[in-house]
């Protein structure tokens, strides 16, 4: 694949296969990298690479890695390091779009770690189209458990061989298809009658939608010229598939009405609703770190200013007081808040109990880990987060989303009496260089607090000042949030205090 420095305006399918960890605590290794440039205006393949990856232990290679995707010992040990390619994936990668299924928790942070066990920073999006998280949302479970190989199925297309470049090209032309019948839906057959409303619903169900009606046709063509580097894998399934699926017109003919745009250009209609999703939740994402960083001082705010009330204590809280509204956030997209005495609720709690120390099995938009410790909840802050809870989820559901409610106050067996709550550490990238927005401080005694400078974007560094039994003030706001088919409220701190022993 040659790649050119100046226009990033393709998006990036990509793809990696892996070992499979046989023992807690083993990590990933990277056996296979298969990546597609794609026009997104016609979202045709323009070019496309794939290679081989020689771990650097051998031994990963169980024979469960192997029943998953064929890759053997003697498969890769002529084939490059990762350190090899990587200033090719790099360079993939590097400023576009990425795309591919289930990329946010998986691939983009196997792309990160790879980065990372070389001593080198990994390469940034411009935006991420986790197809999982689309379909999910715009296509419903009309298709089964939403997998790769179920939605394969579903449409026809053959069966996932589980190697990097089949599988990016088997999700290119799934997000076709999902895109075509979408388009179907929304502006021809409902228009025109044909078929209720409802006869194709994006339901939640495992059913298959009813089709009656429509006239499809997939016509067959050779694929375009390829400049394959080091391994190239090749399917019979996707081999003949251009990518262009031809819909025979089924509007009638023009009788001298207003001329209206070609319905059937899909290549506009496939880009609007894949990156449309992802660029409201990535504003979603980004907006709130945005509003973090500019209100991180909030705590010294009178109240009122800039629509929030300063930190309250829980005890402060009338909780009839408390009421959530939805609030615009990205074309059309709208988010809840919480509010107390009609402004934005913010909380301050003294003496949290750290139970669990710092996690990054979350990530973010762009596959970043999204750092969280888990503290015990006090009665007075869980009787707040309770009644907020409670309103947010109604008007969620109230509004049309079908999204799994997540409750914000984590009450499970065996932890009856001591109900704990998740406080988040927001993170930023800037200039390939990660940072996080909350200000943390260390306090001995009744001495005044000192801000900690960390000198680096060091996960374990942080974890150390968290660990299990150390009391923490916090200062945090309440971020309602829905993705990828899961909604609640995320409690974001902007400031903490911790505790010297």
């Amino acid at each position: 694949m040659v790649v050119s420095g100046g226009d990033r305006s393709e998006i990036a399918f990509f793809d990696v296969e892996t070992t499979v960890p046989t023992r807690p605590g083993q990590g990933y290794a990277i056996l296979e990298f298969g990546a597609i440039l794609v026009c997104p205006k016609k979202l045709v393949e323009l070019e496309s690479y794939s290679t081989l990856v020689r771990p650097a232990d051998l031994s990963l290679i169980t024979s469960l890695s192997v029943r998953c995707n064929g890759i053997t010992k003697a498969g890769v040990v002529s084939a490059p390091t990762f350190s090899e390619i990587a200033d090719r994936v790099y360079d993939i990668l590097q400023g576009r779009i990425w795309a591919g299924h289930n990329i946010l928790r998986f691939d983009c942070t196997r792309i990160r770690e790879a980065f990372a066990e070389i001593n080198r920073p990994p390469p940034e999006p411009k935006g991420t189209i986790d197809s999982l998280a689309v379909l999910t949302q715009r296509f419903g479970r009309r298709a089964g458990d939403m997998k790769m190989a179920t939605l394969a199925a579903y449409f026809g297309l053959g069966q996932q061989t589980h190697r990097s470049l089949d599988d990016v090209r088997l999700n290119l032309e799934v997000l076709k298809y999902c895109a075509t019948v979408l388009f179907l839906e929304s502006n021809i057959l409902t228009e025109n009658s044909w078929v209720s409303p409802n006869a194709t619903t994006r339901s939640r169900s495992n059913g298959s939608a009813s089709r009656d009606g429509m006239i499809m046709s997939s016509t067959d063509s050779s694929s375009p010229s390829m400049n394959m580097e080091n391994h190239h894998i090749s399917s019979p399934t996707n081999q003949n598939r251009e990518g262009t699926l031809h819909v025979p017109s089924l509007m009638t003919p023009n009788t001298g009405e207003e001329a209206r745009p070609d319905p059937f250009n899909m290549g506009p209609l496939s880009v609007e609703v894949e990156i449309q999703t992802l660029q409201s939740d990535n504003m979603d994402e980004e907006s709130s770190l945005k509003s973090l960083e500019s209100s991180v001082n909030a705590a010294a705010e009178s109240e009122g200013s800039n629509g929030y009330t300063a930190f309250l204590e829980p005890d402060g809280v009338h909780v009839p007081s408390i009421s959530v509204s939805l609030a615009p956030l990205y074309r059309g997209i709208q988010r809840i808040q919480v509010m107390h005495r009609d402004f934005l609720l913010q909380l301050s709690c003294t003496h949290l109990k750290v139970r669990f120390g710092v996690s990054t099995k979350f990530v973010d938009y762009a596959g970043r880990p999204r750092l969280s410790f888990v503290v015990d909840g006090t009665p007075s802050l869980c009787r707040v987060l309770d009644a907020c809870d409670g309103l947010a989820q109604r008007l969620s559901v109230d509004s049309g989303s079908s999204s799994e409610w997540r409750p914000v106050v984590t009450r499970k067996g065996g932890f009856m009496n001591s109900p704990t709550v998740r406080l988040n550490i927001p993170t930023v990238a800037e200039g390939g260089v990660s940072r996080w927005l909350t200000d943390i401080y260390e306090k001995e005694g009744s001495t005044t607090p000192q801000r900690l400078v960390f000198s680096r974007y060091d996960v374990a560094e942080l974890d150390a000042w968290f660990t299990p039994g150390t009391f923490v003030d916090a200062c945090f706001s309440l971020d309602a949030y829905d993705y990828q088919q899961s909604a609640g409220i995320r409690l974001v701190a902007k400031k903490l205090i911790i505790h010297a022993n």
